[in-house]
């Protein structure tokens, strides 16, 4: 069977559950379908990216996982950036490296301030 060029291997993390290593269609539809929605980009280290969904708190996903000062709502997963911006495969290190970061899943109550949907809004004088 002839492997898919457009496919690359991530670290697929879902509420409640282990992070499991997976293979994707690395296209917007591809994308949206492992996030379940729009997505955006949290960068981390080791030149990885979670690919997060970015409505996750406004739409009720389940909390996930905490990123920074974040709590992340619904899956994401962790993929690897290239120099051109691109993600890419996750390097078995990657792959080791966050499966053992996020391999606790935690239970949060709901009232953690950082799981409440927050929107910065900028205004101008004129």
């Amino acid at each position: 069977m002839m492997k898919n060029e457009n496919t690359i291997k991530v670290l697929k993390i879902e509420p409640g559950k282990m992070p499991y290593e997976k293979e994707m269609v690395n296209e917007l539809e591809g994308i949206q379908a492992e996030v379940e929605g729009m997505f955006e980009c949290v960068y981390l280290d080791h030149n990885c990216i979670a690919v997060v969904n970015e409505e996750g708190k406004l739409n009720g996903m389940a909390l996930n996982r905490r990123i920074g000062n974040d709590i992340i709502a619904g899956p994401f997963f962790i993929c690897g950036d290239s120099d051109d911006g691109e993600f890419i495969s996750l390097t078995d290190e990657q792959m080791d490296v966050f499966a053992s970061e996020f391999k606790d899943a935690p239970v949060f109550t709901g009232d953690e301030p950082e799981a409440q949907p927050r929107m910065i809004v900028t205004s101008f004088n004129y």
